[in-house]
């Protein structure tokens, strides 16, 4: 039976190519600002970890809605992003249009929200940026089907072992 329970590790981090700072720091934040809102009615714990299953409970204000209120992904939601903020390639995000996704997602006196989207998006940005750097929108959406972690991994890999084919 699967862990219903997880940690972010920095160890993670690392092998997705994130440097030592930013994968310390990610971690630590991750895992402290998720568990306690993952693990309702239970003590805390010093390893914080996050409880999957209750993920739905970590939805955070200011962000994008393309998660509904029960966790679960809107389609519809995800391509308005698009549609709305990405003017310049409308398959991709630029920085400018990055800022303006995340000026027009902040809700009023949402301090810790805001904080959280703009930290995920820029952490996105920061590691997933193409060569022209705008973020792609196949990248985005691996975020929201899970699959991103692993495919940035598999690139690392593929690319430490001189392979030029890879992402």
């Amino acid at each position: 039976m699967a862990s219903s329970s997880s940690s972010i590790d920095e160890e993670g981090f690392r092998k997705i190519g994130s440097g030592v700072l930013l994968s310390t720091v990610a971690s630590i934040f991750i895992n402290i600002g998720l568990s306690g809102k993952t693990r309702p009615g239970k003590w805390p714990s010093p390893l914080f970890p996050i409880e999957v299953k209750n993920i739905k409970f970590a939805k955070h204000g200011s962000d994008s809605a393309i998660y509904d209120t029960e966790g679960r992904f809107v389609p519809e939601k995800f391509e308005e992003l698009f549609k709305k903020h990405a003017r310049t390639n409308g398959n991709a995000l630029t920085a400018g249009e990055l800022d303006e996704l995340l000026k027009a997602n902040k809700q009023p006196k949402d301090f810790a929200g805001h904080i959280a989207a703009k930290s995920e998006w820029k952490v996105l940005y920061l590691l997933c940026k193409d060569e022209h750097g705008l973020l792609p929108k196949d990248t985005v959406r691996s975020v929201y089907d899970g699959s991103l972690f692993e495919l940035m991994a598999k690139a690392k890999q593929s690319k430490k072992h001189g392979d030029k084919s890879s992402p």
